[in-house]
């Protein structure tokens, strides 16, 4: 049986890669099987691996409900979390060379949690998220500290259409002195969704420029959605 680590590394990582530099987002389908993706949903039930709850609404994020997990995370996401930076790392490197930010990332995420401590950013970022009839999230960034690592991820834990309709996933680009351009996914269950945490470098006629990127859930209609989103920095709190 093939484990998460040899599915992750065998994805198409050139298509995934094109796909990054491209157009801020990438897509690896079905990486994640449906029995995962149910125990990942069963553990929203198990208080002892979450940090802290937050009730969007009352931050005016929108309205859901997230956890933030805690050390040590379920070996599950633990691995994910540790096979795909490597896969990431080479990206961000290019897109800070190509915007000339003095920026370089660690080829491993445990170099990555080093710089992490040395700001005092010390608490894990993965997070699961439910959204019930009406619930949306505001576009938005997820930064946390100083040490922030461009690129995140997003698995689809259950079936757009089945187990829910609505609740897109979606993305806006805020291109320079023109309008923002708004891209609407909807991944299926065991999906992957790559995309970049705040900007990303497009080349123009003089070279390359930075276009911010903010994202976002439009309003379930029916149904539960559920995600799980894994962010590879630390966060102070």
């Amino acid at each position: 049986m093939e484990t998460i680590i040899s599915t992750i590394n065998n994805a198409n990582w050139e298509a995934a890669t094109q796909d990054l530099h491209q157009q801020g987002y990438a897509l690896l389908p079905g990486l994640l099987d449906a029995a995962d993706s149910q125990q990942l949903i069963d553990q929203y039930q198990q208080p002892a691996l979450f940090r802290k709850t937050i009730a969007m609404e009352r931050y005016r994020f929108g309205l859901g409900e997230y956890k933030y997990y805690q050390y040590p995370l379920p070996d599950l996401l633990q691995q994910i979390r540790q096979s795909i930076y490597p896969h990431l790392a080479p990206i961000a490197n290019a897109w800070m060379k190509a915007l000339t930010i003095d920026q370089q990332y660690p080829a491993t995420l445990e170099a990555l949690h080093v710089a992490c401590r040395q700001h005092q950013q010390i608490h894990p970022t993965v997070l699961i998220l439910q959204y019930g009839p009406g619930g949306h999230n505001t576009l938005h960034q997820d930064l946390y500290g100083d040490v922030f690592f461009p690129i995140q991820l997003v698995m689809f834990l259950n079936e757009a259409g089945k187990d829910y309709t609505g609740g897109e996933f979606v993305l806006t680009e805020q291109i320079p002195r023109a309008q923002s351009k708004a891209i609407v996914l909807t991944p299926k269950r065991g999906d992957f969704l790559l995309f970049t945490t705040n900007f990303r470098p497009v080349r123009g006629s003089k070279g390359y420029y930075r276009v911010n990127m903010k994202h976002g859930v439009s309003a379930v209609h029916s149904g539960r959605r559920y995600t799980l989103g894994i962010i590879f920095h630390d966060a102070q709190s």
